[in-house]
């Protein structure tokens, strides 16, 4: 009886563990050659840490939003071109890992990178940090394009997470170049129903997004 029972309860957290909450998948089920670096799950962030909430480099979105991301890698592939994954899905706990981090002034490790002209006791006035995100509604992505023979990303003209006006889409100040490839990041991610953020060249949205008002809060794992 003590044998069954403590099957039972492996099985059982096998079960409850490995399963996502409802409308949401892993996206490489859906899109398995797919590029993923999770930038908040390592320290190469505005932050300088892993961030709470992303325990492992798996993309997590609403199976609406990963299969139209399919669509659109599909066609870069015609190209040979594909997407990479900076973020996906993330929980409410990693938004309040940033609003913490953000009052602690004398934070600034990597400031110098991602973003030197702004002063951090501005991040929140400036809307680079809020105390919600997109993203923890699980359709909304950050990604750009990369070389399908060398991996190597299009230069878009400013870093992934670039808190500037040099990362705003229709930013002037890049060569011709930068433009194109920006374009065309925003051409196929709105052909195939997404919506861009006017200051994040990275930032996409699904029109329709299943989850409009709910802000989860499971890790990714």
């Amino acid at each position: 009886m003590r044998k069954l029972l403590t099957l039972l309860f492996i099985f059982y957290c096998a079960f409850s563990f490995g399963q996502l909450e409802k409308g949401f998948t892993y996206v490489h089920d859906i899109i398995p050659d797919l590029d993923v670096e999770l930038r908040y799950y390592t320290t190469n962030n505005f932050v300088g840490t892993p961030i709470r909430g992303y325990q492992s480099n798996k993309l997590i979105l609403t199976v609406e939003t990963a299969k139209q991301l399919k669509l659109v890698h599909e066609e870069l592939q015609e190209q040979n071109l594909c997407l990479k994954i900076y973020d996906g899905y993330r929980p409410q706990q990693s938004v309040n890992h940033f609003i913490l981090w953000a009052k602690d002034l004398n934070d600034t490790v990597n400031k110098h990178i991602f973003y030197p002209e702004v002063k951090k006791k501005h991040l929140f006035k400036e809307q680079y940090i809020a105390s919600r995100s997109g993203h923890s509604r699980g359709s909304t992505v950050d990604l750009t394009i990369i070389n399908g023979n060398t991996g190597e990303a299009l230069d878009m003209g400013s870093p992934y997470d670039y808190f500037g006006q040099e990362s705003w889409v229709n930013y002037e100040k890049i060569t011709d170049k930068q433009k194109a490839n920006r374009q065309l990041l925003q051409a196929i991610m709105l052909k195939h129903g997404f919506r861009n953020y006017s200051k994040e060249w990275w930032h996409f949205t699904l029109k329709g997004e299943p989850f409009p008002n709910t802000y989860f809060d499971f890790p990714i794992k």
